[in-house]
């Protein structure tokens, strides 16, 4: 069963997908800078911060693969199958 975030997250716009993303790094790395001075009240708010950033990376990539042509999955293939 897929999360309520994702679910959400599938509803934005890509404008909207980067603009959080960003906004999400800029609040992850202020709150990494927080607990390194004074240390946070909840420090899982780290963890939260990472997987959030991780969903939306995911959920940009997956929108980019769909975009892509014919062509350039295959050549995605080649490159994956090399790695091997």
């Amino acid at each position: 069963m897929a999360s309520s975030k994702f679910q959400e997250l599938q509803s934005f716009s890509d404008e909207d997908l980067k603009a959080e993303l960003l906004t999400t790094e800029e609040q992850f790395g202020k709150l990494k800078f927080d607990h390194a001075v004074r240390g946070l009240d909840n420090p899982l708010r780290l963890t939260e911060a990472r997987k959030d950033i991780a969903r939306l990376k995911t959920e940009v990539r997956r929108r980019e693969i769909a975009a892509m042509t014919e062509e350039e999955i295959a050549s995605r293939s080649k490159i994956r199958e090399r790695r091997r």
